[in-house]
């Protein structure tokens, strides 16, 4: 047996067991950086820091507090926060307690939340703030098994006269109680942890639903305790490594991310406040971190901006720059997949060395200037914005899993990865691709099944553990997977072509400097046409360049000027695709897509019933007085 079957195969039955692992092995080493804002309340964040040791100590109050609370193993318990330290204690207290937790995004709406804690049976919510508080109290009346509500922001946790008696308390009262619980009883926690059996469960997380209403899916302990091993075999995340972790922990995505910490044993800085990226990375300086594409296409967009502010020369020159990048790029992959080697031609580098010095050098210290990796995943990367990066020195390793997954089952290798591939299978994970291109998957981290919906289950997972991942793919002779696009959203044409509108969505992020977010649309139709959604910041400034300064987004996008300017990115990406791909006509949105307005996922993916239902004016406009037959 191999070291990495070994790792994997001699995994513990759970994540609480491989903390308490961690912290006996490494207890004085640092875990967590989180910041701390000024007293003052002006001026940048500090910075703090907590020991294994430390998280300990609050990881076991948190869970003895819910011992004393009544809660029960796999009983669930709710969080309802944005990504900060607290929310991994409070995770990890969770399952250390042998319950299971809910997490629930911030941005949920307050009926979607108590959805989410009805169909849960939720018996205590963790909520961030007032806000989260008000979700529950709002819909109190429906949710009978809800006992108590823990707030993280002790000034929030404020009792309405009609609350009943302790249904509110601080996220401090329940460590203090829990402090209180283990002088008592000392090994209550660690007799809860070793307890715990492989198939109880440990997290129901609710699918952010691009169509109807989201699904309870159900991880076991050992789903994570796999996660955490394999990521650890595949080195791709090191001892020595800081993690910048801002992407939503309700996620999966973010959460495994949480689970592979504990058994590399690296620091993870943590601040889920998107508007401080920016301010954060050259602070954190990350080594490592993870992102959804859309975070990558907006840098992108920035740096273009930018240089076009430069004025002609200096947009010339990034223009040049980022040919180069994308040609190194290629290059140096395909060098590599046929010899081991990245070398490029000689000219090239040339070329390649006078861009970093011009170009590449200020977007990787913009990043902190230490970063060795990052990993995108969610949804589907533009195979030029990854060229893009990788040729600038960010390398982007794209990876894939679903949320009845657990989030991780492809990664790019390291230095072998492939843009436009998601890579190779964890250590573990198997895969086939059926008749029709579907991808299926099979491993420890596949989902027990759906909350309550045992049909919905039996539609997708196999009575022998492979799953339908609902998504079409390709595997290349050495095993890189490539996703063409989800099996509900390949369009035939009325002409009877099949089209992948992600891909052609891809491309055209890789083409417009602009585009926030595009939907082609051409099912039973004749001709594909799009909508396009423009980055504000991006076309604002290009606007006040053209003497349209202080006009709403609004304005600017119904300009004929800009109609004209995206037109131009259209025909370009016409003419690289086949006749019956290319957009013939298209409508620029009145404003950009968003999660608040149901349009988007929280982790950004389109929904497009929603988008299409939404603008169902502009799209038949689009068709009208042409002949479809």
């Amino acid at each position: 047996m191999s070291e990495t079957q070994t790792l994997i195969e001699s995994r513990p039955p759970s994540v609480a067991t491989l903390f308490l692992e961690r912290v006996e092995a490494t207890p004085d080493a640092e875990a967590y950086r989180y910041p701390v804002p000024p007293a003052s309340g002006q001026g940048p964040d500090d910075w703090a820091s907590l020991t294994w040791g430390e998280a300990a100590q609050r990881v076991f109050a948190i869970a003895a507090g819910l011992v004393e609370l009544g809660i029960e193993p796999e009983q669930r318990v709710a969080l309802a926060s944005n990504t900060r330290l607290d929310w991994i204690l409070a995770d990890l207290g969770i399952m250390c307690s042998g319950a299971a937790t809910t997490p629930i995004y911030p941005s949920t709406n307050a009926d979607e939340t108590a959805f989410v804690l009805g169909d849960s049976e939720s018996r205590v919510l963790i909520a961030e703030n007032a806000a989260q508080l008000a979700k529950a109290r709002e819909h109190r009346a429906e949710l009978p098994a809800l006992a108590h509500v823990v707030v993280i922001e002790a000034a929030d946790a404020r009792p309405a006269e009609d609350d009943p008696e302790g249904w509110v308390i601080s996220l401090a009262e329940l460590e203090r109680r829990g402090a209180e619980r283990l002088e008592k009883t000392p090994e209550v926690v660690r007799d809860r942890v070793r307890a715990l059996r492989a198939g109880q469960l440990a997290t129901l997380i609710y699918t952010s639903g691009t169509t109807g209403r989201p699904k309870g899916v159900r991880l076991l302990h050992d789903s994570w305790s796999y996660m955490s091993r394999a990521i650890a075999a595949t080195e791709l995340v090191r001892p020595d490594d800081v993690q910048y972790l801002w992407l939503p922990l309700a996620h999966v995505f973010g959460k495994v991310l949480t689970t592979g910490h504990i058994s590399v044993g690296h620091v993870t800085a943590v601040d889920g406040r998107v508007d401080k990226i920016i301010e954060n990375l050259p602070v954190v300086r990350p080594t490592y971190m993870a992102a959804v594409p859309r975070i990558f296409e907006k840098v992108y967009n920035g740096v273009a901006a930018k240089a076009r502010e430069g004025g002609a020369a200096k947009y010339k020159i990034f223009r040049w720059a980022a040919g180069i990048a994308r040609e190194y790029a290629r290059t140096a992959q395909d060098n590599y997949r046929r010899t081991g080697s990245r070398s490029v031609p000689l000219k090239l580098a040339a070329k390649h060395k006078a861009a970093d010095v011009l170009v590449y050098a200020k977007i990787r210290e913009a990043f902190g200037g230490r970063l060795r990796a990052c990993v995108s995943g969610a949804s589907s990367l533009a195979p030029e914005i990854g060229y893009f990066f990788s040729g600038a020195g960010i390398h982007i390793l794209e990876g894939y899993g679903l949320t009845e997954t657990s989030a991780a089952n492809f990664v790019n290798p390291g230095e072998a990865y492939r843009t436009g591939t998601v890579g190779k299978p964890l250590p573990g994970t198997e895969v086939r691709i059926a008749d029709d291109g579907e991808i299926l998957l099979r491993s420890p981290g596949v989902m027990a099944g759906y909350h309550g919906q045992p049909e919905r289950t039996a539609e997708v997972l196999e009575p022998d553990g492979w799953f339908h991942t609902g998504d079409i793919g390709e595997l290349s002779p050495d095993g890189f997977l490539r996703i063409t696009d989800r099996k509900k959203d390949l369009i035939k044409t009325s002409g009877g072509k099949y089209i992948s509108p992600a891909e052609i969505e891809g491309r055209f992020k890789g083409v417009c400097p602009f585009v926030s977010n595009i939907l082609v649309h051409g099912a039973d139709r004749n001709y594909c046409t799009a909508l396009i959604a423009l980055d504000e910041p991006a076309i604002l400034k290009w606007a006040a360049e053209r003497g349209m300064e202080g006009k709403e987004y609004a304005e600017v996008v119904a300009d004929p000027h800009t109609v004209e300017l995206i037109d131009g990115y259209v025909r370009r990406l016409n003419e690289g695709l086949q006749r019956w791909q290319t957009i013939k006509k298209f409508r620029l949105l009145p404003r950009d897509l968003d999660v608040e307005h149901g349009e988007l996922t929280p982790s950004l993916k389109l929904k497009r019933p929603v988008v299409e239902r939404e603008y169902k004016d502009l799209i038949e406009a689009m068709y009208q007085g042409t002949r479809e037959d």
